[in-house]
């Protein structure tokens, strides 16, 4: 029972839940909230927005095989690295296919160096 003045505990009494073991557990668990907004004028659909929450710890999601950060060029310097590296063959090769003497000089400037 409340009195005047007094909020009641969200919980009951003697609940040891708290905002820090709700949080323990959905990072553990994970949870995932789904969602769809729906436009329609007259029976004809002008927008439709799918919406998708996954709220997990990193170590869940890695076991669920969500991994995209790790390959997010803006989020991981590694995959920012290997975008780059993957960027310069490509343009390597195209400018041996476009200038194929240039390939060779660049080939005995590089031996020089070495």
């Amino acid at each position: 029972m409340t009195t005047p003045g007094r909020l009641p505990e969200p919980y009951g009494q003697g609940s040891g839940a708290n905002l820090a073991d709700i949080l323990e557990r959905v990072l553990d668990k994970g949870i995932v909230i789904a969602g769809d907004i729906r436009i329609n004028l007259l029976d004809i659909e002008l927008l439709t927005i799918k919406l998708r929450l996954i709220v997990a710890s990193v170590d869940k999601a890695k076991e669920m095989g969500i991994d995209w950060w790790e390959t997010d060029p803006a989020l991981s310097s590694r995959a920012r690295r290997d975008e780059l590296t993957r960027e310069n063959a490509e343009l390597r090769e195209r400018l041996a296919r476009l200038d194929p003497d240039h390939e060779i000089e660049a080939r005995e400037e590089s031996e020089e160096r070495s």
